[in-house]
């Protein structure tokens, strides 16, 4: 896959696949957790995203069973995907630490509202968490 920015849907689908393989719905929980609250999928955007995800070769079915009369797949997330989360995550850090020291250059660092301080580093750390395999929000 070529070395582009992941859309932010993307990112947290595979964000929530990184830890444990999951089904749509508990992918849609763990997006809404991952996020904060800010981002629900819906559920034809779902679909849509892990059908492209699976033609990209960065999920894959992990197992499918029928519930309730229904075939439930489960998702999982492949080394190519795990490899293409990282990469974006340390674009993402990279990002942040120049943020940070322009602003920390502007004087306006120690101005930002604690509560925006601890939530930018716990999503960070939530993120790091998740993809380098040390826990994370779990379903």
């Amino acid at each position: 896959m070529a070395n582009r920015q992941l859309q932010e849907p993307t990112r947290l689908v595979l964000t929530a696949l990184a830890d444990a393989p999951r089904h749509g719905y508990a992918i849609v929980q763990e997006v809404l957790a991952i996020s904060g609250g800010r981002t629900k999928l819906l559920t034809g955007t779902l679909y849509t995203a892990l059908d492209r995800l699976l033609q990209q070769g960065l999920i894959r079915i992990d197992h499918e069973e029928v519930v309730g009369g229904r075939l439930r797949r489960t998702f999982a997330l492949t080394e190519e995907g795990g490899e293409v989360l990282a990469a974006e995550t340390e674009r993402l850090r990279a990002g942040v630490a120049e943020a940070e020291r322009r602003l920390a250059l502007g004087g306006l660092l120690p101005k930002l509202r604690p509560g925006l301080q601890r939530g930018l580093e716990e999503g960070v750390e939530r993120t790091l968490g998740a993809v380098l395999g040390r826990g994370g929000v779990t379903a």
